[in-house]
């Protein structure tokens, strides 16, 4: 191989990496161990991890820690599943389409929309891709205004794809969206809850967009809030997106994520990826299709609409099984169970002496605490409590270094929300 590709030696094709990190001699792995001294050694491992099974888990900002119920996973675990991405001659892959069109169903009644999209990779891309379908729908514009409370890493991914083209970014609070539109914007988006947790008016980015001709963008990043709070295509936006995670995809220290993508029926044949529809076969019985590929790899590139993955395949297939077994019923109760429980512990803390609730007006499951020292020390202080108390602010943004960022699900319990509010006061005077 080396010399089919002109390198005299191993160290020749290596030349280019630094010789400071480079490893020299093999490596000192220890001797061989049996699979029962591996598992127990990396059993281990894993026990360094502060997870949500062993610590009162409060974090948020966008990754949730919900409850998939037991039939979720074995239902999952199937044989049959285990390849669920799309075939590119899909239609021999008839419970793949139904899966996907279900999901499509789901997510549409969620946001209120009248068509949605076979997934996406996760939130940040989602709205990425929501905003480059904007700029289609209003051809020869090249301005984007953002609200300034859309999660942070959503911003810097827009900022991102948008650093290669010829498209203009403006981030301005949610009341300025209207002033900020003007004839050359494409967008208007909003977030809501927003990245704070505080519940906000859909019609603030639906009254800019309207004003000057543009697409109004309703982000959802925790999507169990639209089991309970208006969706954006209630309010009347051109289209939401954002990250379904919270829809039974468990949170797995991060990774994968679920995004989506719903939009108005007008404006379909815009939109990045693939629908999967329902028909008839030759025979007259019910069948799947797919109604719209828009993918490089079913029509001329040039003529897509996307080249980013658009279906998480075994993640879509997961949050369709979580949403079938829920039902109505069953989200709408997790999700009051999530806005009580958050309104509790909001209360829990206002008495704790040296706090205060950062985040003003109506909250779903999220808000902010400001406390007496930098947010870092409190949550560390609180872990070795084996509480998980929230996310530091100044993650994101420099100067709050005293505020983080508290989510509270279905899986809290009021013991916990008391036990987190006694030991808050302790680990603020530390």
């Amino acid at each position: 191989m080396l010399a089919a590709i002109g390198a005299s030696s191993i160290e020749a094709l290596f030349e280019d990496v630094p010789p400071e990190v480079r490893a020299s001699g093999k490596p000192d792995i220890g001797r061989p161990l049996s699979e029962i001294e591996v598992r127990r050694d990396l059993g281990g491992v894993a026990a360094k991890n502060a997870d949500a099974r062993r610590y009162a888990h409060f974090l948020g900002a966008g990754c949730y820690h919900h409850y998939v119920p037991a039939i979720a996973d074995q239902t999952l675990y199937r044989e049959e599943w285990l390849s669920s991405y799309t075939p590119y001659q899909p239609e021999i892959s008839q419970g793949t389409l139904q899966s996907i069109f279900e999901w499509q169903t789901h997510l549409a009644l969620l946001s209120g929309m009248e068509v949605a999209n076979a997934s996406l990779y996760e939130g940040a891309t989602a709205l990425v891709e929501a905003l480059l379908m904007a700029s289609r729908l209003a051809k020869g514009r090249h301005r984007a205004v953002l609200s300034k409370n859309i999660h942070p890493e959503y911003r810097e991914t827009v900022k991102t794809y948008f650093g290669n083209l010829s498209f203009e970014v403006v981030e301005v609070e949610d009341e300025e969206l209207a002033a900020a539109a003007d004839a050359q914007t494409f967008a208007i988006a909003m977030q809501s809850p927003d990245f704070f947790g505080r519940v906000r008016d859909w019609r603030l980015a639906k009254d800019a967009a309207a004003s000057c001709g543009a697409m109004a963008v309703g982000v959802v990043a925790e999507a169990i809030s639209m089991a309970l709070l208006s969706p954006p295509g209630q309010a009347g936006l051109d289209i939401a997106c954002g990250e379904a995670r919270s829809l039974g995809v468990p949170m797995s220290y991060g990774a994968p994520a679920l995004g989506f993508l719903a939009c108005r029926d007008a404006h379909k044949r815009q939109m990045p990826g693939r629908l999967a529809g329902e028909t008839v076969d030759a025979d007259g019985k019910r069948a799947f299709c797919l109604t719209l590929s828009t993918r490089e790899q079913h029509i001329r590139r040039e003529k897509a609409t996307s080249n980013i993955c658009t279906n998480q395949g075994l993640m879509a297939l997961c949050s369709n099984i979580y949403l079938a077994l829920m039902g109505k019923a069953g989200l709408r109760e997790t999700a009051v169970q999530c806005a009580s429980k958050a309104a509790y512990l909001k209360q829990k803390i206002a008495g704790v002496a040296g706090f205060e609730i950062a985040t003003e007006g109506p909250v779903f499951n999220e808000f902010a605490v400001r406390g007496p020292r930098p947010a870092r020390d409190v949550v560390e202080a609180m872990a070795r409590r084996e509480i998980l108390a929230g996310v530091p602010l100044s993650t994101w943004f420099p100067g709050r270094d005293r505020d983080f960022l508290v989510a509270v699900t279905e899986m809290n319990t009021r013991e916990e929300m008391d036990r987190y509010a006694h030991e808050l006061g302790a680990a603020g005077r530390a």
